[in-house]
């Protein structure tokens, strides 16, 4: 989708500018230059004196902040959502994702893309970080995120979750190729970068794995991965390495790279030393673990060891979907709960790990996750006038407990206006769905998942027995 970049002064009752140390602006502007960056952010009154020429959007009443991160998702994922919620994570893995890795292509990932990019762009997301996943060796599958994400103008890092621990694997040069392939894609749109992406380090077979540490030496690649997602990982990895996930990966020399970790919940203390002794940033995914009855991770204990912590939606097969105003939510929520202390977490924290913390997981933080001068244009308006914000008490509690996805007004990515008053600039949506509903059809046909979509048969799973 193109776009036009212009000088413009974007209001809000409150500014969050998200930078260490700031504060809240009331009745605050930010500047957004004609080049993509951000002019200043600071009063309405003073900016607007400044910058007389600019256009003016925003009519005092809402939320400018920046743009969300979601720092943990897979848009090989994004046609097969509302399947398998009463299964854990292997078996999940089996009835739902390895079905379809096997046969999806990279036009059916393109477009699955195209879709959830709508949909994140609508909550607030300008910057994703993907693993996208498949068995279809050879389809080179994962390129179709690049390809999608390009198409909606969103920031993003894309990786291939390699594994190769299963039946009928190809060697690990084909894998090996597929990471190449995708950092060639990658290196040909400005606003995404790339990472070497390891599924699982059960998942994968010691050459591959080797060959993987190999090299991101070799490249400077950085790396994406899940870390102790689940209890039976942490038994297996006993078994089979005698230590952790965590340890393994330490001793095999992978987090020697630049490494964000999904999950990390069933971490050992001295997992969590080796984390934060290799500055390992966590993406923590409040909602699938939840839904898959992973476990809880130790948010609150992972930072007090200085441990960054971002926030992610994980894959639309898994949450079910990518709104990011339900994660935040979630995110301040369970470990309230958790830890039965509502001090625990502040609404501030959260906010912080959906923006600045996310930027800073991904490396790309001197670029953005806050609103500062000379930084690229990620901004979000969230409009006042919707009832959700109507009586803004405390923006920060306004934002992460009342907003909702129907409060985005407008999104910018690096200064393109990408959503104008709630809709995706250039997106037709209906046609957009209706494309993927033939084609999500299609996709579970193939698959043979009769027992989980009523668009592969009699969807059996679907239709489990009433209560008594």
């Amino acid at each position: 989708m193109s776009g036009e970049r212009t000088a413009a002064l974007i209001r809000g009752a409150w500014v969050l500018p998200m930078a260490p140390g700031s504060e809240p602006i009331r009745d605050g502007a930010v500047l957004l230059a004609a080049d993509g960056s951000i002019g200043s952010v600071g009063p309405f009154d003073e900016l607007s004196a400044r910058a007389p020429e600019a256009e003016v959007i925003g009519d005092g009443n809402g939320i400018v902040m920046p743009g969300m991160v979601n720092a943990h998702t897979h848009l090989t994922e994004c046609l097969i959502p509302g399947m398998g919620e009463d299964a854990v994570l292997f078996e999940w893995f089996e009835r739902v994702v390895n079905p379809v890795g096997l046969v999806i292509d990279r036009d059916e990932v393109a477009l699955g893309t195209r879709l959830k990019a709508v949909e994140m762009l609508r909550s607030g997301i300008t910057t994703v970080n993907d693993m996208s996943c498949h068995r279809n060796m050879g389809s080179l599958a994962t390129l179709g995120a690049v390809d999608g994400l390009a198409w909606a103008g969103m920031r993003g890092v894309v990786s291939f979750g390699a594994e190769d621990s299963y039946e009928g694997a190809p060697g690990p040069e084909v894998f090996m190729a597929e990471h190449e392939a995708l950092a060639d894609r990658c290196a040909a749109e400005p606003l995404i970068g790339f990472r070497c992406g390891v599924g699982t380090v059960l998942g994968l077979t010691d050459p591959l794995f080797d060959l993987t540490v190999s090299a991101c030496r070799e490249h400077g690649w950085a790396v994406h991965t899940h870390l102790s997602e689940v209890r039976e990982e942490l038994t297996d990895a006993r078994l089979r390495y005698g230590c952790s996930t965590i340890e393994r990966s330490g001793r095999g020399g992978l987090l020697d790279a630049e490494v964000i970790a999904a999950h990390c919940i069933w971490c050992t203390e001295r997992d969590i030393g080796l984390l934060a002794s290799k500055d390992v940033a966590v993406a923590h995914n409040p909602v699938a673990n939840m839904l898959l009855g992973n476990g809880v991770c130790p948010v609150p204990r992972l930072r007090r060891e200085g441990i960054t912590i971002a926030l992610g939606t994980d894959g639309a097969a898994s949450n079910d979907n990518q709104d990011m105003f339900g994660v935040i939510k979630t995110a301040g929520l369970l470990h309230k709960v958790e830890n039965m202390d509502p001090t625990i977490l502040t609404a501030r924290d959260v906010l912080a790990m959906a923006t600045i913390e996310g930027a800073r997981a991904l490396g790309i933080d001197p670029e953005t996750g806050s609103l500062e001068a000379g930084k690229r244009a990620d901004v979000v308006l969230l409009d006042g006038n919707n009832p959700e914000l109507a009586t803004i008490h405390d923006p920060w509690q306004q934002v992460v407990y009342c907003a909702t996805a129907r409060c985005v007004s407008d999104v910018w990515v690096d200064g393109l206006r990408r959503v104008r008053d709630g809709e995706v600039e250039g997106a037709d949506v209906p046609a957009l769905a209706a494309e993927a509903r033939e084609a999500g059809a299609g996709l579970v046909r193939r698959a043979g998942m009769d027992g989980e979509s009523v668009y592969a048969g009699d969807g059996r799973a679907f239709r489990a027995e009433p209560p008594s």
